[in-house]
């Protein structure tokens, strides 16, 4: 998945641009590991997305099926180059 030069999604325009057709990646974000280890990631994370606390809220079975579904589809990740 390609990035602006600032990391935010190509598809990001004030809001998703292709949201009925997101990848898996964005469908399940917030509940990554790195965001839900901890509740200071959560918050971390939360400064930046306005969904975090304030969206719809969802039950353990949600999230542990929004966190099942990475087994299906691999996560893009990103790559580091120097």
């Amino acid at each position: 998945m390609k990035e602006k030069s600032n990391f935010d999604c190509i598809f990001w325009n004030t809001g998703c641009t292709v949201y009925n057709a997101r990848p898996l990646q964005c469908r399940t974000f917030p509940f990554w590991d790195n965001v839900i280890c901890s509740p200071r990631a959560w918050e971390a994370t939360g400064e930046n997305c306005p969904g975090i606390n304030s969206g719809k809220l969802h039950s353990r079975e949600e999230i542990d099926g929004f966190i099942s579904q990475t087994d299906e589809e691999p996560v893009i990740e990103r790559e580091v180059r120097d």
